[in-house]
């Protein structure tokens, strides 16, 4: 198969067409149009076989992934997700794999009403590379710059499953069937909180998504907002899976360092405390508060059940180790 057949087959005419998009597929460029009074928000994420996924990693599943890790960005931001465009690097045009991994990338893309319009196709060893894009109203992006002394520190859900999903698969735990099934479900299917973001547009003062571990993604409000913080370890929600898995000092690692979650980390004033459950809970997210933001410029104190806590392990950086 060529690349215009590939494309034609799996990409043009597939999926949802939005109003807004007046030249997708086919032309040298994509045209959309950004609604009035809204800012347009942009993220790239690229997928490498070895480093972000196994090699036997499901082509549906990944299909799935490598979307839903971009719409976690936009969520981040509170935009609501509008188009992407998708650069994908092949060893071969494999026609089962193909249809497996579009299934997968056009479910979750007509779920969010997110249209694909345009990309590139190579030859090569396997890399996926999206850009998604999104609106939002002028001047309501949530950055990560905006945390306040006194804010309170919220997740949107548990941590850990994904790290030791992976850490299972490489055969460094012994995870039982039925919990290690609700842990790769983690991994290849994540459920970026979308409708969570825009909800926070009017809440939160600061956000990033869980991608790199808690303690790194903190770090980075904390570095751009000018505050420390002080993290209530214990109350870290957690999977019941995960629980019945390791023990607590097993799991401290994949809690507070491990990532993949694409969970939110966000802070929100005392005055808006109030107004965030009721708020959130109607799209099934229970937010967990597990600190407050106080202290000095990038420092993080760890407590566990009101005492202090030590913790060395980091997130990971990619060329960390070069």
């Amino acid at each position: 198969m060529r690349e215009f057949e590939l494309i034609s087959r799996y990409f043009k005419g597939r999926g949802i067409t939005r109003k807004d998009v007046k030249l997708g597929i086919g032309d040298d460029a994509a045209v959309m149009t950004v609604p009035e009074n809204c800012q347009l928000v942009v993220t790239t994420d690229t997928l490498v076989e070895g480093v972000h996924f196994f090699k036997d990693m499901p082509a549906r599943a990944l299909g799935h992934r490598a979307l839903a890790v971009n719409l976690s960005d936009l969520a981040a931001m509170g935009a609501e997700p509008a188009w992407i465009s998708l650069a994908l690097t092949l060893p071969h045009a494999d026609i089962e794999w193909l249809e497996e991994f579009t299934a997968g990338m056009h479910e979750i893309a007509e779920y969010f009403n997110v249209q694909i319009v345009g990309g590139d196709t190579t030859q090569g060893p396997l890399t996926i590379t999206i850009c998604a894009k999104g609106t939002i109203p002028t001047g309501k992006a949530i950055t990560r710059s905006g945390a306040k002394n006194g804010d309170w520190i919220y997740l949107s859900g548990p941590l850990g499953d994904a790290g030791l999903a992976i850490e299972a698969q490489k055969g460094r735990f012994n995870v039982r069937p039925e919990h290690l099934a609700k842990l790769k479900q983690r991994f290849e299917y994540p459920s970026p909180r979308v409708a969570a973001g825009q909800v926070l547009r009017n809440l939160a003062s600061s956000c990033i998504d869980i991608s790199d571990g808690l303690l790194a993604d903190l770090k980075h409000i904390l570095t751009m907002s000018m505050v420390g913080a002080t993290l209530n370890v214990d109350k870290i929600p957690t999977s019941e899976s995960l629980r019945a898995s390791l023990t607590q000092e097993e799991r401290w690692p994949f809690v507070l360092a491990y990532g993949d979650d694409y969970e939110l980390l966000f802070t929100v004033p005392e005055d808006k405390k109030g107004m965030l459950d009721l708020s959130l809970r109607q799209y099934g997210v229970e937010a967990v508060c597990i600190g407050q933001i106080r202290g000095n410029e990038g420092t993080i104190e760890l407590l566990n059940k009101g005492e202090k806590f030590v913790f060395t392990g980091q997130g990971y950086q990619h060329f960390a180790e070069e």
